[in-house]
């Protein structure tokens, strides 16, 4: 069953966790992604997922400032203390292309592509994207599932059940469930 949240937001953040690990145990599935910015949200999921491979994924640095890393050193530090691992780098529905868009003013694929994910929400496209950034960092493996966790902003409030894959071989990418997600954003 999905669980639907009234609207996108951090509000959701536990509940979220708790539905994912809840599917996690289910499913026996050991690894477990989860967008962060700041970081508040991948040290939650780090307490939660202590026995499970978790991977907190960040913003690139550089991503709203030049040279600056959005992840504070204090969850960094948390997260890796809880055992989990950290993943920083260019997102997989933006880098190069989003200097296009920016400086030639035309959007390419790949922006398009995030766009259209959109539609079921932003968690649900920023789940998809930390799944092809984890694969092509080699941290996660492309032919076993995984819960991907992201959201709207800040905090969580999307969990989806999938197989991960490459970003140059995208359309592989397989959702196989939706644990929640937002109705409204």
């Amino acid at each position: 069953m999905c669980t639907y949240f009234e609207h996108c937001g951090p509000d959701n953040t536990a509940e979220v966790l708790h539905l994912a690990k809840k599917r996690a145990e289910e499913l026996s599935i050991k690894t477990i992604l989860v967008a962060t910015t700041k970081g508040a949200t991948g040290e939650k999921a780090s307490l939660l997922f202590k026995e499970y491979h978790l991977i907190a994924v960040t913003h690139s640095t550089g991503f709203n400032e030049p040279n600056k890393q959005e992840l504070l050193q204090e969850h960094r530090q948390n997260i890796i203390s809880n055992g989990g691992a950290i993943l920083t780098c260019q997102h997989a529905f933006g880098g190069v292309a989003r200097a296009v868009r920016r400086t030639l003013k035309t959007y390419q694929l790949d922006e398009i592509i995030a766009y259209t994910l959109r539609t079921f929400g932003q968690g649900t496209k920023v789940a998809v994207e930390i799944a092809l950034m984890a694969a092509d960092a080699g941290m996660v493996r492309t032919d076993q599932e995984v819960i991907s966790i992201g959201g709207s902003d800040n905090g969580a409030d999307t969990a989806l059940v999938l197989t991960p894959t490459n970003a140059q071989d995208f359309f592989s990418l397989k959702i196989h469930e939706i644990i929640c997600k937002p109705r409204s954003w």
